[in-house]
């Protein structure tokens, strides 16, 4: 009977795997099939180098594409000593009743859906930005890349937990033995050996970033040009592919609005590419 249900439970996942899969791939035909009329009719590298301006006849997405990189490497850039520091106080630092506590609460925040982080930053973080550097809106790259940050922290610190908790219990014996502390556990030991495991959060943490779109196209005010600092709005990629309709398959905006679902794809291949080289890698050293 035992046989009999795992054998159920194999066909049961590797059907689900094989779903997965197929829907992937479906989804990769269907950029394909439509994306080689504008790659052949040399559209694609035109609308990824020109600006917005429909009015004089220009569909580009360069703009966006810069938005998207600015904003989603700076909320990167922000959630990551963030999510080190939680993630090194949960796993090694904190008392047990803290650790405990944080890593639910950190839990709890990967189920909040995305448009509360939205709200929250439009009510107080987007004043607060306005008032302190008395300049724009608020709504700007700084402001979506700030709630960003809170928004991937909670997958990367998840991660960062994971490559910290498979460090060879030998290792951190053999630290305690000869007196070392905590913190020099976590920076001598922990630390080279999970570098590979926090470096995959990180760029896991890209790739959430990248993709989002409710924050950006809440709080980054959504205008189309290239940000100058991080207190210009700007636009994404996402927040185009939202706020432009077209219907007609032939039309420029159209065109437009596939050239940005190729880049984004293909910002995700890249993604995945290097988790799954991170992986391997990781495999390879266990000891």
């Amino acid at each position: 009977m035992i046989r009999i249900y795992e054998k159920l439970i194999e066909k049961l996942l590797l059907f689900s795997a094989a779903v997965s899969a197929s829907v992937t791939i479906l989804i990769f035909g269907f950029l394909v099939i439509l994306g080689l009329p504008i790659i052949k009719g040399g559209h694609f590298f035109h609308l990824l180098t020109e600006p917005w301006s429909p009015y004089d006849g220009m569909y580009g997405i360069y703009p966006m594409v810069i938005g998207t990189l600015s904003i989603a490497f700076l909320g990167v850039l922000f959630g990551f000593p963030l999510s080190l520091g939680c993630a090194s106080l949960i796993s090694v630092l904190g008392p047990k009743p803290v650790r405990r506590f944080l890593k639910k609460v950190v839990q709890l925040m990967t189920g909040i859906p995305t448009v509360i982080y939205g709200f929250v930053g439009i009510f107080l973080l987007v004043p607060f930005i306005r008032e302190l550097f008395q300049e724009g809106s608020g709504m700007c790259v700084l402001s979506a890349s700030l709630m960003l940050a809170v928004l991937v922290s909670p997958t990367m610190i998840l991660f960062f937990i994971d490559s910290f908790d498979q460090v060879p219990k030998s290792y951190l014996d053999a630290v305690d033995s000869i007196g070392g502390s905590r913190i020099q556990k976590f920076l001598y030991v922990i630390l080279p050996c999970a570098w590979k495991g926090v470096l995959t959060g990180l760029i896991l943490g890209l790739g959430r970033a990248l993709g989002d779109t409710l924050i950006v196209l809440m709080i980054a005010g959504n205008t189309v040009q290239v940000p100058g600092s991080v207190m210009d709005s700007a636009r994404s990629l996402t927040s185009q592919i939202a706020l432009v309709m077209a219907a007609d398959y032939e039309s420029p905006e159209f065109k437009s609005i596939f050239t940005c679902g190729i880049v984004l794809y293909l910002f995700t291949t890249i993604v995945v590419i290097g988790v799954r080289t991170l992986a391997m890698t990781r495999r390879r050293s266990r000891p």
